[in-house]
């Protein structure tokens, strides 16, 4: 995914968010909805997460040190973490207690048309914010569906996009259902029963948005079409015979490490091998620009020991004593 990309999406969201947290606070001082003021701080913890995003992709950038020799990428990956915990918290929580609060003592709407104008407008900033974020997710998914391109990017910006707004756009829905039964009906229960469902919906969502995350901190590999060039690029079949075996590591959405072993044939000289793993690095990166970070150990294959399977004491995370 372009970090570009992301961003766009990113900025498009917070200028949305920030309009549309003003005009849902003072349609509930307005109103007195309690839907509105779950609204209104589902809208600021929105603006708060796309700062974090921001922020994360800044720190991103900062070259490696001798502490941390493979850099900081995976600073997005513990940004994205942190919005799912505001949108659980802030937003999904809030919304919930709010919505008992209401239930437990209902009070009718006033001045009915400040929450339904306010949440017509921003059901439509919504919408330009979502549509933004579908643009550019389409320019990166490829044929991907969109179960899957949340499941499988690599990049966290633009799923964690996409959720907040759907989730925005469903709970303004939910806001005007809300709204409007307790203006329907008089009973300000529904106003109550609109909050809830708000607070569920964000919880999901970042309940989502949290495993997928939690899957990128613990480290992913390469995606499936990567991991095919990569087996193709190694082997050139003169000096390099073989890939042995091979694991892959992103240290962040646009850095990937490759570690394999590779079959060389036994009569090569050391000069031949160094020059045949210095040129299967550069065929590894012209077939995956983004694995920077490569390491290959020569090795003898052997039959026998394929036969045999891996060693589970090599295994990180094995049983070795």
């Amino acid at each position: 995914m372009s970090a570009s990309g992301g961003t766009k999406a990113i900025v498009a969201a917070l200028a949305a968010n920030l309009a549309i947290a003003a005009a849902k606070f003072v349609a509930f001082l307005f109103s007195g909805s309690s839907s509105m003021l779950a609204e209104s701080v589902h809208s600021l913890a929105d603006s708060g997460n796309q700062g974090l995003l921001l922020l994360g992709g800044k720190k991103a950038r900062r070259e490696a040190t001798p502490q941390h020799p493979f850099g900081y990428g995976r600073e997005r990956y513990i940004y994205a973490f942190l919005v799912s915990i505001v949108l659980f918290s802030v937003g999904g929580m809030f919304a919930i207690y709010e919505g008992y609060e209401k239930i437990h003592d209902p009070h009718p709407i006033e001045a009915w048309y400040w929450p339904v104008g306010v949440l017509v407008f921003a059901i439509i900033a919504e919408s330009f914010s979502f549509r933004t974020a579908i643009k550019e997710s389409n320019l990166v998914r490829g044929g991907l569906s969109w179960k899957e391109f949340v499941r499988r990017a690599k990049a966290p910006e633009l799923p964690v996009v996409l959720l907040e707004d759907l989730g925005a756009l469903v709970g303004l829905i939910l806001a005007l259902g809300g709204v409007g039964l307790a203006l329907l009906t008089g009973d300000g229960v529904w106003d109550g029963i609109g909050t809830l469902c708000i607070g569920v919906l964000l919880i999901a969502i970042a309940i989502v948005l949290a495993a997928e995350t939690k899957s990128l901190l613990l480290g992913e590999a390469a995606g499936l079409d990567d991991m095919k060039k990569i087996e193709d690029a190694v082997v050139d079949g003169v000096t390099v015979t073989r890939l042995i075996h091979m694991r892959t590591l992103h240290l962040g959405p646009e850095e990937l490490l490759v570690a394999a072993k590779i079959a060389v044939r036994h009569d090569e000289t050391a000069t031949e091998v160094a020059r045949a793993i210095d040129a299967a690095e550069e065929r590894i990166r012209a077939a995956v620009p983004i694995a920077r970070v490569i390491y290959l150990e020569p090795d003898i294959y052997s039959e026998s020991a394929a036969a045999a399977g891996p060693d589970p004491a090599a295994t990180p995370g094995g049983s070795g004593h």
